[in-house]
């Protein structure tokens, strides 16, 4: 407390810091330690390093910005977890995290141009820059331990530890928005896609080969809609469009199924804006299979079939004439009938392990349809009824 009104207590703070005795007192290093049950250690050791950031924002506010930075990484560059490329176990390490609790107390409540600083300051420190630029820039997969320090540095450092929506949206931004849309969208895709349960490397064919969980999709469709809930003025309901669009084709094209779940995920007014797009663009075959698949995840995965049946009936009124309308629930139906017949030549031509997973989205499929169209016929019914 007596360091933010004293320059000359702050000065002495911050060099009994940085000796190697106040060094050791007060940069405990036990990020690799996980006796306790409940991973109860994890929220110790970050609790800890929230009260140090503290600390740290008191001791040095009386400096300039960039002063405060340089001050504060002298201290915390003689730690080897906190550094980018540090810890040889970054999967079973907590220095990151804490180094992001660190960075989140001392830079809350910060205007957004002295917050562009620090990301400016921690990029020239990591090249972070020049490291992103190569994933962006190699074939997935062929960089994998860079794209997960990436992955871990951006997560633990810059996104995760924010309370509100509006500062994780910042940081995702300043993040993504230097990069043209295509570069966007893979390194969404690297900090947020999914990853393989054995190593924690990102699963690039992930959503190219099979259906992908719900928990696979979550990161993904939580970061789209962090971008476009909090309004985020560097974003516009077209940038996320184009953002989605681009990221199904990471690596390259996804599976239909996933598509829709991604845009089930992200929420009914993502969604919408999606599937109008597509309407306004005269895409209606696409828009189509798109509502088939809509239902079949509906149906997979136990969400409410009535919601698919009025995200339908809502773009319905994006078209223009009552034709344009008719055309478009007759192609929902013919498509309907076309995926029924693709699963099943599947299931027809595949192996014995290929036929039990085609019958049971052949399976899942018929369902979908059934059930779709339950709700279609239940719609109709109430507004016809006297």
């Amino acid at each position: 407390m007596l360091s933010m009104v004293s320059k000359t207590v702050s000065q002495i703070v911050i060099n009994h810091i940085a000796t190697s005795s106040g060094s050791k007192r007060l940069l405990p290093q036990d990020f690799h330690n996980f006796e306790l049950p409940d991973r109860r250690q994890d929220f110790i050791i970050l609790d800890y390093y929230r009260s140090l950031g503290v600390l740290f924002k008191r001791c040095t506010l009386l400096l300039p910005t960039k002063e405060r930075l340089k001050c504060i990484h002298r201290i915390l560059s003689e730690v080897a977890c906190f550094k980018f490329n540090g810890c040889a176990a970054p999967m079973q390490c907590l220095g990151l995290s804490c180094y992001g609790m660190i960075l989140q107390t001392l830079t809350a409540g910060w205007d957004e141009r002295e917050c562009q600083r620090v990301y400016n300051f921690l990029c020239e420190l990591t090249s972070l820059s020049r490291k992103m630029q190569t994933v962006v820039c190699s074939k997935p997969g062929s960089t994998r331990k860079l794209e997960l320090r990436i992955r871990l540095f951006c997560r633990n450092v810059l996104l995760d530890h924010w309370i509100h929506q509006s500062d994780s949206a910042f940081w995702l931004t300043r993040i993504l928005k230097p990069w043209p849309m295509v570069n966007q969208a893979r390194l969404l895709y690297i900090i947020f896609g999914p990853t393989s349960p054995q190593d924690g490397l990102v699963a690039w064919q992930k959503m190219t080969e099979s259906p992908a969980d719900e928990l696979s999709l979550k990161g993904l469709a939580d970061a789209i809609k962090l971008l476009y809930d909090t309004c985020a003025k560097e974003w516009t309901a077209d940038d996320i469009i184009s953002l989605i669009d681009e990221l199904s084709v990471v690596p390259r094209e996804w599976l239909l199924e996933n598509n829709a779940h991604l845009l089930i995920l992200s929420g009914n007014s993502i969604c919408f804006t999606f599937m109008a797009s597509k309407a306004v663009n005269g895409r209606t075959l696409e828009l189509a299979r798109l509502v088939v698949f809509l239902a079949l995840v509906c149906e997979k995965e136990l969400y409410c079939m009535d919601w698919a049946v009025k995200m339908m009936q809502r773009v319905c009124q994006v078209f223009s004439t009552p034709g344009e309308r008719g055309a478009f629930l007759e192609n929902v139906a013919n498509t309907f009938a076309c995926v029924t017949m693709e699963m099943l030549q599947a299931v027809m031509s595949g192996g014995r392990e290929e036929d039990n997973r085609g019958f049971l989205s052949l399976f899942h499929l018929v369902q979908a349809q059934a059930g779709f169209h339950k709700e279609v016929l239940r719609a109709a019914l109430e507004v016809a009824a006297p």
